[in-house]
């Protein structure tokens, strides 16, 4: 575990690959704050939520979700992109300081990456 425990935002469209996520987080000994799984939601929790990082899937049901990355990055708040696509699925001219997660990923995979944000909380 990364520490202490941390409320996280999961932005994920497929519901069954957001359940994955939020069992592993809990198993870490970590909380969902939100799940959201599409881009209007992920906009207005990305805003207004609060948690301390968040795990945001690059494509959202066909919409790329670097608006959401935008706000978290404004915002302050410490994020990992999750990608079934790969490295190539990121634009890497912006966000290549952002840790990348390519689905599946294991839970040790998610806790490096999470220990890795968790420095910036």
């Amino acid at each position: 575990m990364t520490g202490r425990r941390l409320r996280v935002l999961v932005v994920e469209d497929e519901s069954m690959i957001a359940m994955l996520i939020e069992d592993s987080l809990c198993e870490l000994g970590h909380e969902v704050a939100a799940i959201a799984s599409r881009i209007q939601e992920a906009l207005d929790i990305a805003r207004r939520g609060q948690f301390d990082i968040a795990i945001v899937d690059i494509n959202l049901d066909g919409e790329p979700s670097y608006p959401v990355a935008d706000i978290l990055v404004e915002r302050n708040v410490p994020f990992i992109f999750a990608t079934g696509y790969g490295s190539k699925g990121l634009d890497t001219t912006r966000y290549s300081n952002i840790p990348l997660l390519t689905k599946p990923f294991l839970d040790s995979e998610l806790e490096t990456a999470l220990a890795q944000i968790s420095k910036k909380v």
